[in-house]
């Protein structure tokens, strides 16, 4: 900790704070009059006042070599026989986690960093007594580290009495200790940039960047940042955020679970934007099929890269069957983004990067991408993508239970400092976990009904949760349960599921509750 905490790394990070921290301030307070013109009855669209930067002739500048072929992405938390497994993975880019996937425990996100630094530098190595882990000689990952978002603060770290911003301390640290390391070794300082809601946020990273660069000479536009579009807000300024970043920028990612979770909390006051079972909301409705190729084809026109959502799929050991049907779903999502343009897609385990990378080879041929397919077929209004109504999918008990049943036992293994978690499965992290809580909230404020006709209450998910709570405890046995946080949990569940008021993340709910 010692080496990472140093005195020149602490005044680097004090230093972006000082500089950057108001702006944060003032950006998280333009979100919150923006959400509440919408609660107000107001809508989105494209911004009138920015016409001129989507008509003009503007190009996002050339890939560096490491990142020209980002086909297969594994995704994942920082914690070290993770990192070493991603290293290992045959991926193209790993994106190295210090967000969703990661709960930020103090030692979690120190220890980030510590792993980010070995692994950069291929010293990396575990040992277990039932196993040693180390590197496997490559060919190894480009890495692209995703900090917190705006909206989080750190308050282990002070800067003149008040918490630093959790980006700033993310970014910071990494930055300072790797970017020349980086350079040296033939790659860059290259980010995931998460939950932003309007290119005034994209500005605020670039100037980020630019002094960042400035201040330790490393040159203008080294850094490379990929924007996740995973707010509803965003999808409307995806030029902008392009060219608010256009010195640093390499692409988007469509972030198709929090892109849910966003329009249920933007939109969770009208009865006419309710989203059903999660599991029913497939790539293929309609708005989502909108805000894909609308992503594709305004990355392509700008020469940035397209970058695909997450197969979460964890393919199990002892099930040939799960396997069989799940790899069949995740073969369908990859042929469709492969076929639709996208450059490259995401995996959550590496025995899916051999998928991944065989349907993306069969598209892509001898080519390292797609910015060739310019897709200048696709128009896509704001009606499109607003269209939420046109899933024709139900809410039901079993949405209803998966909903409580994953969100308990997400919170619980978060509470504990896990903040990827395997269920049914799938991997679950913070964006698939806002989703069941959000969906909860929203079913019972606007008296969502089950197609039996019973109205889903507090009272009734007070019910299901003690029925759930029940498997789990049968499924874990008595010594795992005792030695569990679920009391925890299903009260961190409930203030962001029942309470009168909207929790805008369960993350900032969640982090008084540890250390």
């Amino acid at each position: 900790m010692t080496e990472i905490l140093s005195d020149e790394a602490r005044a680097f990070v004090v230093e972006l704070n000082r500089r950057f921290r108001p702006r944060r301030d003032e950006l998280l307070a333009a979100r919150a009059a923006r959400r509440a013109e919408i609660a107000a009855g107001k809508s989105l669209g494209f911004l009138a006042e920015t016409a001129d930067i989507r008509a003009a002739e503007w190009q996002a500048p050339a890939a560096p070599a490491d990142l020209t072929d980002r086909r297969v992405e594994i995704t994942g938390p920082t914690e070290r026989k993770m990192t070493i497994n991603a290293l290992n993975s045959g991926a193209k880019v790993w994106l190295a986690d210090l967000e969703d996937a990661n709960t930020p425990h103090w030692q979690n996100v120190i220890d980030g960093q510590q792993n980010l630094y070995a692994a950069i530098r291929r010293t990396i190595s575990l040992a277990t007594p039932r196993k040693k882990y180390e590197l496997n000689g490559g060919p190894y990952p480009t890495i692209v580290m995703r900090p917190r978002g705006w909206h989080l603060d750190e308050r282990h770290l002070d800067v003149d009495g008040e918490p630093a911003v959790g980006a700033l301390v993310d970014f910071g640290l990494y930055f300072f200790h790797n970017a020349k390391e980086l350079l040296e070794r033939g790659s860059g300082p290259y980010f995931y940039l998460p939950k932003m809601e309007s290119h005034r946020e994209a500005a605020l990273w670039n100037d980020v960047f630019t002094y960042a660069q400035e201040a330790l000479g490393i040159p203008h536009g080294t850094v490379r940042a990929t924007v996740l579009i995973e707010t509803i807000p965003a999808a409307f300024e995806m030029e902008e955020i392009l060219y608010a970043l256009r010195d640093h920028i390499s692409g988007l990612n469509a972030g198709r679970w929090d892109y849910l979770f966003s329009i249920i909390k933007y939109f969770r006051d009208n009865p006419n934007m309710i989203l059903p079972d999660r599991a029913s909301v497939t790539m293929t409705a309609p708005f989502m099929r909108a805000y894909t190729e609308l992503l594709v084809s305004t990355c392509h026109r700008r020469g940035a890269f397209a970058m695909g959502g997450m197969a979460a799929f964890i393919p199990s050991r002892r099930d040939p069957q799960v396997n069989e049907v799940a790899l069949g779903k995740v073969r369908e999502d990859k042929e469709r983004e492969a076929g639709d343009g996208f450059d490259g897609s995401w995996v959550a385990h590496p025995d899916l990067v051999p998928v991944c990378q065989e349907i993306f080879d069969r598209v892509l041929g001898d080519r390292p991408n797609q910015l060739d397919r310019q897709r200048p077929e696709v128009r896509v209004d704001a009606a499109q993508l607003l269209a939420v109504a046109s899933t024709g999918a139900e809410v039901t008990e079993a949405g209803l239970r998966g909903n409580v049943s994953v969100a308990l036992q997400y919170l619980e293994a978060w509470l504990r400092g896990n903040g990827a978690v395997a269920i049914n499965n799938l991997m679950e992290d913070a964006a698939t976990a806002e989703i069941s809580r959000s969906q909860v909230w929203q079913w019972i404020h606007n008296e969502v009904r089950l197609p039996d006709g019973t109205e889903i209450s507090a009272e009734l998910v007070g019910r299901i949760e003690d029925e759930e709570l029940v498997k789990i405890r049968k499924a874990i046995g008595d010594e795992a349960w005792a030695a569990s946080r679920f009391d925890d949990a299903r009260k961190l569940f409930e203030r962001v599921a029942l309470s009168d008021d909207f929790a805008d993340f369960l993350t900032t709910a969640a982090y008084d509750s540890i250390d």
